[in-house]
Formats: C-alpha cells, structure tokens, sequence
C-alpha cells in the first residue's frame, strides 16, 4: 500500500509524524506520504520539519516517509512559486489540494496547479476534459481519494482519466488513524469509482514510479 497524501499535527491531522507513520506501517503500508496543509505563511515551517522526519525514520522503519506538502486553498496565481517553494525545502512530492465538491477552492485552482506541475492534483472535483488532457500531458496524477465528501466525484475522475490519458493515484487524504484504510478497503473504493483491481495495481505502480523518480527507493 502507498498513500502519498496524510496529515499530521503540523497541520490538521492528529498524530506526530512518527505515530502516524507506526499506525500506516501495521495497516501494511510501504510508504507513506505526509503532505500537510501549507500556504505562503507556514511552507517554510512544515516542510523542512517533514523531511526531518523523514531522514530520521527511514532508516530504522519498515514503512517510508515520503516528505509531501498539500498546497491549499492558496490563490491560483500562486502556485507556480510556491510549487517551486515547497521543492526547494524539501517535498519530494507536491500535493495540490484540488476543487473539491465539498470546499470553496477558487475556481481555477485545478488548471494553474497542473500548469505549475505539481505532481498530484488531490480531489478534484468535478475536473473538465481539457483539464485531465493537460494533466496527462504533465504528468500529473488525479486523486481517486477514499475520504469522505471529497471522494463524490471520484467516478468522474476516474473515467475523464481513462478517456484522457491522465495517470490515477488513490490516497487516503488521512487526519487521524481510522482514516488509514487496507489495500482490501483502498480496492473496493477503486471498483466503486469504475476502476477494476487492475487499474487500482497501476495506480500503486504510479505512486512508486513517482517515489522512484525522486530517489527515494
């Protein structure tokens, strides 16, 4: 199991970076991405702060940290220096947090985070056609999210990614521990968005193809 999108208490989640961390690694989990909640006021706080977890963990723990941040709610013409921003400080994976049906995101967020080449545009609601086709040809990965309220539109990610092209990840998008699911729970939630179990090992093929590229496995 890879989820490259979690929370700890560095922003609204829980749990330390350890304990949750723990948590994933007695569900199963081979890497986990902790991607919390940063803007222009605290990305240069939280981030580093991950990737100390991070480089202290990883070496003495079955389950990986991935070192993420989750761009959120920040106005669209930001993304791109902040993108770059959250790299510089240490995200090995850039998560924006993308207009979800059950939050006010501006409108406009989903396209100017695929244009700043984020790596994972998190629940994106209900994205267009010509948003999933940039996707796909950035690079850049569509949640299927298993949270509830974000994972509505699930079924139409899914099937503007098949129809498009665009690379799927699944992700827990976890705050506290009952929010970490199995892989039996994570491929039930790819089936109920149109995906079959194939689909869902591409999916986990992708996260690791990401972790890869960033030498991190």
């Amino acid at each position: 199991m890879i989820d490259l999108h979690t929370h700890t208490l560095f922003s609204d989640g829980v749990l330390l970076p350890s304990e949750l961390a723990r948590r994933a690694e007695v569900k199963g989990y081979r890497f986990i991405g902790l991607a919390d909640h940063v803007d222009a006021s605290n990305i240069d706080w939280v981030v580093p702060r991950i990737a100390a977890a991070a480089a202290a963990n990883n070496p003495v723990t079955r389950v990986q940290i991935v070192p993420c941040a989750e761009l959120t709610h920040v106005p669209p013409a930001l993304f791109d220096g902040l993108t770059r921003r959250a790299r510089d400080l240490g995200a090995a994976v850039v998560v924006a947090h993308g207009e979800s049906p059950v939050e006010p995101v501006a409108p406009g967020t989903n396209r100017a985070a695929i244009e700043a080449g984020v790596d994972i545009l998190a629940h994106p609601g209900l994205i267009t056609r010509e948003e999933a086709a940039l996707a796909a040809s950035k690079g850049v990965l569509l949640e299927i999210t298993t949270r509830k309220g974000h994972s509505l539109t699930n079924g139409h990610v899914a099937r503007l990614a098949l129809e498009t092209g665009a690379g799927l990840v699944l992700n827990t998008d976890a705050h506290e521990p009952g929010d970490l699911v199995d892989i039996d729970f994570a491929i039930l939630v790819a089936r109920g968005a149109g995906l079959d179990p194939d689909a869902f090992e591409r999916m986990q093929a992708r996260a690791m193809d990401l972790i890869q590229g960033r030498g991190l496995a």
